[in-house]
């Protein structure tokens, strides 16, 4: 099942409507496996921050936190899945957390194959080569965004307008969702150092 998942999944990348209207409506996709592609893109981002040829890599390396990327990029991920989820069922959308999710993970499988050959090609890329570079990734990127437009207006129904529609309005979604997190995060912090100082006071009058 796993073997089939996955060839599945590269189905997707040369009939994305067809794929993932099989994955919304008979159920073909694993979110698993979307998210084990998700884990392996964030590798591949870090691995390729990190280990990119000289050439290519202006950070430097002993300044990456390849944890702290890992999980941002989990982050982002989880966090735009939300805001579109929301976003979708207030405007008539079919397709279910999960079928978002999935479309997503797979949508990330571009970047994969482009970032690995990338890293390598980066070790013997001369200095006025290194368009090819920027080339290869930017065709796994653009890869990326017509996979995600194309699954989230398969698995919603959506007209190509209405598509870009929600998008943005996703984004949107996801600034607000990162406003009430850190004022969420602001007023418990409040709190704390307020039941603190009351302890304090308590303790020092006893």
């Amino acid at each position: 099942m796993f073997k089939e998942k996955v060839k599945y999944a590269f189905y997707t990348l040369g009939h994305p409507s067809d794929g993932f209207y099989e994955i919304r409506h008979r159920g073909r996709g694993s979110v698993g496996l979307s998210i084990l592609f998700v884990f392996l893109f964030a590798v591949c981002f870090s691995a390729n921050r990190q280990y990119a040829g000289f050439v290519v890599n202006h950070v430097n390396p002993m300044e990456i936190n390849s944890l702290a990327e890992i999980c941002a990029v989990f982050l982002l991920f989880l966090l735009f899945c939300v805001g579109n989820w929301s976003i979708t069922c207030l405007m008539d959308g079919e397709g279910r957390f999960k079928d978002i999710v999935t479309v997503c993970g797979y949508a990330m499988l571009p970047m994969i194959l482009t970032f690995i050959p990338a890293i390598l090609f980066s070790q013997v890329v001369a200095e006025d080569e290194d368009a090819f570079y920027y080339l290869l990734l930017a065709v796994g990127i653009a890869w990326f965004l017509f996979l995600v437009l194309v699954g989230i207006m398969t698995v919603h129904n959506y007209t190509l307008g209405k598509t870009l529609a929600t998008m943005i309005l996703t984004f949107i979604a996801m600034l607000i969702i990162i406003f009430v997190v850190m004022l969420l995060f602001s007023l418990i912090g409040q709190v704390v150092a307020f039941v603190e100082s009351l302890y304090n006071e308590i303790m020092l009058r006893i």
